[in-house]
């Protein structure tokens, strides 16, 4: 039987061949950038797929509590019928454990936003937030398609990354899905519910599916698009929030892995290795930014799939 001293030996000399490998690697990684940014970009992703829809004689209902507030529409036991057919079962982190379903109602004790019914059938419910960890919560249905999803919001102080959103619905099973995935109507819906609530465009995200923990939710959006009606915004703007975006995704990635993607983890610290990786990165690429997209949207990659 080998000795601990033995085996702590080894794992070190493994970290050092690993490190030592890392500049090599970062700067093929950089000098392939350029190429990257000239391939053709690919075609749109596939959309998210919903499990269970909800019939429509369930949703109705919602019709009747527009500008409502959702502490009025949370007495309504219909409605708390609806939170348990979207919200996974599972143990959420928010200061403490709890459930999921309690995180979300918790957050609708801060300053309300009357309930908004868009085109008839987008429903909106959701919370400025209180004074807890800057705590906000939001709910959409899709009374047509039957379909829900959630979203909670708030600064963690258990060591991880922050802020940080989480997207969540019982109907969805997939774990890795982008931004871009789920529906339009709630991309938009969303965005205006950040904007209102004052959430930072960009920000640790993740996905908590049927399965109860968590996910990242890659930023696949492009930030130096241009919105109708409004100007291209600067290009060098537009690199650092796509790079800030790409530091996001691999924060939450390495987060995961570390936490085996348990919904309630409360710890979480930075490794030598991801240390070290971050050090070759900025000394690889400098000031630089389609290099430390590149390369950071690589790492993640990596990440994911351990």
């Amino acid at each position: 039987m080998r000795s601990p001293s033995y085996a702590a030996g080894f794992r070190v000399f493994v970290v050092f061949l690993l490190l030592a490998g890392l500049p090599q690697a970062l700067r093929l990684a950089a000098q392939s950038a350029p190429e990257d940014e000239t391939m053709p970009p690919p075609g749109p992703p596939p959309q998210a797929v919903f499990q269970n829809r909800i019939p429509a004689d369930q949703l109705a209902f919602l019709s009747g509590y527009a500008g409502a507030t959702p502490t009025e529409l949370m007495k309504d036991k219909r409605f708390k019928a609806l939170m348990k057919l979207i919200t996974p079962r599972t143990t959420y982190h928010y200061g403490r454990d709890m459930s999921l379903s309690d995180t979300i109602e918790t957050m609708f004790d801060g300053t309300p936003f009357p309930v908004q019914i868009r085109e008839g059938r987008y429903v909106t419910v959701g919370s400025h937030g209180g004074t807890y960890l800057s705590g906000r919560g939001m709910l959409w249905f899709d009374m047509q398609e039957g379909i829900g999803l959630g979203g909670v919001y708030f600064h963690p102080v258990n060591g991880e990354p922050t802020p940080t959103l989480a997207v969540f619905s019982r109907q969805l099973k997939q774990t890795e899905l982008g931004s871009s995935q789920l529906p339009v109507p709630f991309q938009q819906d969303l965005e205006h519910w950040s904007a209102m609530a004052n959430l930072p465009t960009i920000t640790v995200r993740y996905l908590v599916p049927e399965t109860g923990r968590k996910y990242v939710l890659v930023h696949d959006e492009d930030y130096g698009g241009q919105a109708p009606g409004q100007p291209p915004p600067p290009p060098d703007i537009c690199q650092e929030m796509n790079a800030d975006a790409a530091d996001a995704d691999m924060n939450g990635a390495y987060f995961m892995k570390e936490s085996g993607n348990a919904a309630n983890a409360t710890a979480w610290r930075l490794m030598p290795d991801q240390m070290a990786w971050i050090g070759v990165r900025d000394r690889t690429c400098g000031a630089g930014l389609a290099c430390r997209i590149t390369i950071t949207r690589r790492r993640t990659r990596a990440l994911l799939s351990h």
